[in-house]
Order: structure tokens, then sequence, then C-alpha cells
């Protein structure tokens, strides 16, 4: 690779020696504190400070929930400030669990005698709504958060009829999405709250008024969000051409345009709104073909919510439409060494890598395809490395190879550490071991990539 070449890839992704994917969070860091600052400096005189510290905390919640509904805001300057709409993603549920969380001293601490009717009545569905959304967020997560010897209580506890019911009720990702809409009238709600209750605005302007901008941009970019960028996004119709079981439980899905087709770089996913026989579904799908193929591909694996009946109640011929691309999961931001490690249906991105590979490949790539028994893609996989020299293809079969490790990769490679770029899809646990593992041996944070597949 050339040094030109170097260059133009650390530009595009660092500014100033930052990584463009942390000026989001180091934005977000630099806001709470500079919010801290001044309700510690703005206290006014007479204010009790128990009082003052639980009304900060109301604040600093505000302003959590204000950013998260930026983040959701589907704006492409948005999203680059933290590597794409999936991270953006993960950063509007930290920030909502986090401002849901301050929540709670600030109702044990934010006293006011003379609270409006109004205010406290607001106070009420808006902590409410804010606390449910969230459980019902995280609780399809219960293995991570759980200690593994409660799992087998929590799986006796899941087939009791109450349980039942209540997952027959509350399940889907449909439902979630739905209710997850209201995310804004619960942060309007507070928000109002605080205005009419906070003591320290009734002799704090700077207070007042700084709340009032940070309140009114989060609620600004929801009602952009849900009343115009929902109708203006664009969107492109396409018919499923062909659905073809790859391997047991997991299924390829080709897509032709009906229209103008939707314009994508590999590594990219979409949001695909299918009709199958038992309505109209939407899901987030990583495009596992090629920019130039006469439509697009998609690889699912049966992982839960519709997924699962795909096959049962997807046909060709029957409507699509697809709204995107979103993500910026590319290689070209790596460095001339690399490392692309996939799990199970994580390959998906790679496969459009792989697929849109039309002249010499740039870097040294070592790419190592984990899965339980032989790949299905392995045939096709080792055929492009055939035709690319430097691509250097390991597939490991958990059943008779045993577990794909990081020392594993890190051996095989015999490669500085310093100077690997690494990618990777898959399970979240086994990234999330990965990631540690190899920040551990010295490649840098910034050069470690990983696509993520959930948006809840």
């Amino acid at each position: 690779m050339s040094g030109t070449h170097s260059a133009t890839r650390r530009r595009r992704s660092a500014i100033l020696g930052v990584p463009v994917r942390l000026t989001g969070p180091l934005a977000i860091g630099f806001l709470v504190v500079a919010y801290l600052s001044l309700w510690l400096v703005a206290r006014p005189e007479g204010e009790p400070f128990m009082r003052h510290l639980g009304q900060l905390f109301g604040g600093e919640s505000v302003l959590l929930m204000s950013i998260a509904l930026v983040l959701i805001s589907t704006l492409p300057h948005v999203e680059l400030g933290f590597g794409g709409i999936d991270y953006a993603a993960i950063w509007h549920r930290r920030l909502a669990i986090a401002g849901t969380v301050l929540l709670l001293p600030h109702v044990e601490l934010a006293s006011n005698p003379q609270a409006t009717a109004l205010g406290k009545a607001l106070a009420v569905p808006g902590a409410v709504g804010l606390a449910a959304l969230i459980a019902w967020a995280i609780l399809p997560r219960w293995r991570t958060m759980l200690p593994h010897a409660v799992h087998g209580v929590v799986l006796r506890a899941r087939e009791t009829w109450p349980v039942k019911l209540v997952t027959r009720f509350l399940g889907g990702y449909e439902r979630w999405r739905g209710f997850h809409r209201l995310t804004g009238l619960f942060v309007a709600a507070g928000f109002f709250h605080g205005l009419l209750d906070a003591t320290a605005f009734e002799s704090t302007p700077v207070l007042r008024w700084s709340y009032v901008v940070i309140g009114g941009v989060g609620l600004g970019f929801y009602a952009y969000r849900e009343l115009v960028a929902r109708h203006f996004l664009p969107h492109h119709d396409y018919q499923v051409d062909e659905v073809r079981t790859v391997a047991p439980g997991l299924v390829d899905v080709h897509l032709k345009p009906l229209g103008r087709p939707l314009k994508f770089k590999p590594g990219q996913f979409a949001m695909i709104y299918l009709e199958t026989q038992d309505g109209w579904q939407r899901h987030p799908f990583s495009i596992s073909g090629a920019p130039a193929d006469q439509g697009i591909r998609i690889t699912v694996k049966a992982l839960g919510d519709h997924t699962t009946k795909l096959p049962e109640v997807v046909q060709a011929g029957m409507p699509a439409v697809v709204s995107g691309p979103y993500g910026r999961f590319d290689r070209l931001t790596g460095t001339a060494r690399q490392i692309w490690i996939a799990g199970g249906v994580g390959i998906t991105p790679f496969l459009s890598w792989l697929r849109s590979l039309d002249g010499e490949l740039n870097e040294d790539v070592d790419l190592f395809v984990t899965s339980s028994g032989r790949s299905p893609f392995a045939d096709e996989v080792q055929a492009i490395a055939k035709a690319h020299p430097r691509l250097t293809v390991h597939l490991i079969d958990t059943t008779t190879d045993g577990r794909l490790t990081p020392q594993h990769v890190l051996a095989a490679v015999k490669a500085d550490p310093g100077g690997l770029s690494v990618f990777m899809g898959g399970p979240d646990p086994m990234l999330k071991e990965f990631r540690r593992a190899f920040r551990a041996a010295g490649v840098r944070p910034a050069n470690i990539h990983r696509e993520y597949f959930h948006w809840r």
C-alpha cells in the first residue's frame, strides 16, 4: 500500500489524532461535566445543598435523555461522530439507562414544598414511562446481566403461565418499537415537570435557560424524527426474488429492485420491511452481497422474533421496502495489516467485502471463520482467497477444532499488534472477550472494530 493511501485512511478515521468514532462519546462527556460544573457554580444563595443536588440529578437526566433523542435522529452527521448508526444506537441506550437511573436520587432529594399540581402530575408518567421502557429493552439480555448460577431459576420461571402470558403480550421487536416511539413524550413530561417545579430556576436565569435549551434541542430532534424524517427518508421498493436455505437455521434472501435500487458500501446494513404471511415485519439486516449485484442479498439466522419463521412466512414475489444504508463497518479505515474474525452469522459483512473485491487486495488480511460444523460459505471464501494471495483464510470448526481464542488468532498471525487492525462480527460475549484480549496484547483501541446487530 502506498504512503499516500495510508495517509488518506488516517485522515478519514481520525481528527487531530483522535478517532472520529470517539468524538461523539468525548463530546457527551464534556457536556455532562460542563453542565455539572454550571449547576455547582450557579447554586442559588440559600438553596439547601441536598435539594440542589437532587435537582442537579434531574437536570443531568434531562441532558442525557436529550442527547439520547439526538442520537436516534438518523441524521448522517450525528452518526459520524460514533462510527455509524449502530454505535450511535448503543450510546442512545446507554444514555437512556443512565438518565433513568439518575431519576432515583432526583426523586429522593429534590423536594419542593410549593410544587405545582401540574408539575407533580407530569413527573409520574415521565418517570414510570422511562423506567418501563428501559426495563423492556434490557430484559431480553438477562443472560448477560445475571450470574450464571441463577439462570436455571429464570428459565424455570419462564415456563410458568404468568410469565408466559407477560412474554406473549410484551414479546416481539415490533411491540417494543411502538412503545419506544413514545420516548420523547416521556422526556417531555419530565422536562416540563422540572421547568415548573425546580426551585433553582426561580432566582438563577442561567440554570433555567440552559435547561430550556438542552431540553428543547432533544425534543426538537424527537419532533423532527417523528414528524418529518420518517416521511422523507429514502425508501426503495423491492420484491423477494428467492429464499434459499443454506444451512439449518440459516437463510439467504435475495431482493430485486422494482425501481431505483439502494446504493450501499460493502459492510453496511439496511432496515428491511418484509411483507410476510404474518403481516409486515421490520428488522435491520447486514447486506451480504456486493453493491454491483442486481439486487440485495441478506443472510438471516434464526435468532428470535420473526427471523425464526422467516423461511415459512416469506416467499418469492412478496413485496419489500428497504431504507438505509446504515453503518460504517469499513475495511478501508484499517491499517495495511488486518485481521477479520467472523463468528457464525457474523460473517455477513465480510461476505459483502469479499464479494465486492474486483481488483487487487491492498491489505494483508487473515480471515478467521468460526462456526459449529463446516461453514456453508467455506468453499466460496476459499475460492476468493485463491484469487487474492494477500488473503489468508482460517476455517475453524468448533465441533472438531475447539473454540477459537484470541491467543490462537495472534499466534497464527505473528504480526506486531501495534500495527494491526481487527474487524469482528459475531456473538456479543465472544467479541467482548476478543476485544479485551486484543487490547491487552497491544492492539490500539481505535483499530478494533466490530459490527453490532442490536438496536434495541
